[in-house]
């Protein structure tokens, strides 16, 4: 099944620490909570984009934070919480489940709801529904937005490199490979891609700074047509003319299947980089990106409050 969102693990988690009776802690509740539910180990491992935490681990966490705001669950040290009075009467209603809107019926909530959002009546409302509605955690939510903001980036990139011109392309290749490693210097780069002359290779980069080795690149600024496995194998045998068995194949539009399957089939060592991945790694390295704003994301320093003696 699916990840359950945080609303539909609210009551799992409220039962759980009913059961527990002591304190507990996200990851004991989450351990108990997926077995129960079903979970496969495949369910467990899907990630936040950021891949800095695991998508289920997260909802627990954010289902823990809310029915703490509305004094269902309690603190009691640094990770660790337990059922409140007001956890276990609600369990004794046996509700069919908890949710967002059932947890504004408590001041406690709606004052956090207020002070999360804005002090205008309009803007408090608006949160309120967005809230109730959402079956995204905060983290997610942020996450997701971000993913689209970089989706829209990468489409503005890709559309404006199929407009320049061959030789600004080859900059651009020049830079990423420089930012990832390869090259050398952005001056060894620049002389070795476009300088090679020979059919089927753009270029010539060293592997490393201190050039022990190196990689021969092909370039292929497209449009819309796939770049086919005729021409992958015409690459690699420019590269088996030369001895060498390591290159990297950029185009801007993609590669057919048949392009991809050939490469895993053979000893060189070929990297195919289509235009999804070109931008995205023209993201990654700041190559023709600049940093609008930045938006930082913190939490309480606990050792800041650890006294000492």
């Amino acid at each position: 099944m699916a990840v359950p969102d945080y609303q539909s693990l609210m009551l799992p988690l409220l039962k759980f620490t009913a059961a527990k009776g002591t304190e507990t802690s996200t990851i004991e509740a989450a351990e108990v909570i997926a077995t129960k539910l079903g979970l496969t180990k495949e369910d467990l491992k899907e990630m936040l984009p950021s891949g800095t935490q695991s998508t289920f681990i997260n909802r627990v966490g954010w289902a823990a934070t809310y029915m703490k705001k509305a004094g269902l669950l309690e603190s009691t040290r640094r990770g660790f919480y337990r059922i409140t009075d007001r956890g276990i009467n609600l369990l004794q209603k046996q509700p069919n489940n908890i949710n967002v809107k059932m947890l504004m019926e408590y001041p406690e909530f709606q004052e956090f709801v207020k002070l999360k959002g804005t002090r205008s009546k309009n803007k408090a409302s608006e949160q309120k529904e967005s809230l109730e509605l959402s079956s995204l955690t905060p983290s997610e939510a942020l996450e997701d937005a971000f993913d689209s903001l970089r989706n829209e980036l990468a489409e503005e990139l890709l559309s404006r490199l199929k407009k320049i011109s061959p030789a600004f392309f080859e900059r651009i290749v020049v830079e990423i490979l420089v930012k990832m490693g390869y090259g050398g210097s952005r001056a060894d780069a620049g002389k070795a891609i476009g300088r090679s002359g020979d059919e089927g290779i753009d270029g010539i980069i060293k592997e490393d700074k201190l050039g022990l080795d190196v990689v021969y690149i092909q370039a292929k600024r497209w449009d819309n047509n796939p770049v086919r496995s005729a021409d992958v194998m015409q690459f690699v045998g420019a590269l088996q003319a030369k001895r060498a068995n390591k290159g990297i194949f950029i185009t801007t539009s993609r590669f057919t299947d048949d392009a991809r399957r050939y490469v895993s089939q053979i000893g060189s060592k070929i990297v195919l980089i289509d235009g999804e991945q070109l931008t995205n790694l023209m993201i990654e390295h700041d190559v023709g990106v600049s940093t609008v704003t930045v938006y930082p994301v913190k939490k309480v320093d606990s050792d800041y409050f650890e006294e000492s003696i």
